[in-house]
């Protein structure tokens, strides 16, 4: 007898604007918070989830400051508990946290992050092969632990962007031609066949949010 066919909806935000959004690359380090513009963006995203018609039934979260400070209203807005999960962490950009982009973008490197990123490794952090597999393999395991359910996803912009081009089947050199905006939402289903993307990088009305 063939097994009941999935859908699991899971709903990616970036994180709200700190005060060194698009100029520092922050990666992993603590400290950094939502600057007032991103605790407005985390109210907006917060309202707009709870336009679902489905509503749903858990919340995960990076363990950084600045995910658990877009997650809270979620968390108020929703009614549920945040979950943190270490899976769902930014890119860990080694020697380069914390340095500036625009001083980023001079060194000869910096093509290869952008036009061929399946090959670089940040100097004593992450490659960006092992940080998809890491991110896809999270939601995986998050999906299936709410089957043909809605979960809403917190994390960093670099990973969604992983995690959705990979849905897609786009090469993951070509993922940084997907922009994901502070607090955005892009929206992956899990079925029993393949990956569906419902939305990328959207931030207006989820009330008509559904498969055609």
């Amino acid at each position: 007898m063939p097994s009941k066919p999935t859908f699991t909806t899971v709903l990616l935000v970036r994180h709200g604007a700190t005060a060194t959004t698009g100029m520092i690359l922050p990666g992993r380090a603590p400290g950094l918070h939502l600057s007032e513009r991103g605790q407005a963006q985390a109210e907006a995203v917060a309202t707009r989830l709870k336009e679902l018609k489905k509503k749903p039934v858990a919340l995960y979260a990076s363990p950084l400051e600045r995910i658990k400070e877009t997650a809270s209203p979620i968390a108020t807005a929703l009614g549920l508990k945040t979950q943190t999960v270490r899976g769902l962490l930014e890119c860990d950009f080694g020697t380069w946290t914390g340095k500036r982009l625009a001083v980023l973008a001079k060194r000869p490197e910096w093509r290869q992050v952008q036009h061929s990123p399946s090959t670089f490794r940040f100097p004593e952090g992450e490659s960006f092969s092992e940080m998809q597999l890491r991110i896809w393999s999270t939601l995986a395991t998050l999906a299936a632990t709410h089957r043909n359910r809605t979960i809403v996803v917190v994390s960093h912009a670099d990973p969604i962007k992983a995690a959705v081009t990979f849905a897609q089947g786009v090469p993951l050199d070509l993922f940084q031609r997907t922009v994901i905006s502070p607090c955005s939402i892009s929206v992956l289903a899990f079925t029993s066949g393949t990956p569906v993307v419902l939305s990328v990088n959207n931030t207006g009305s989820l009330k008509d949010l559904s498969p055609s």
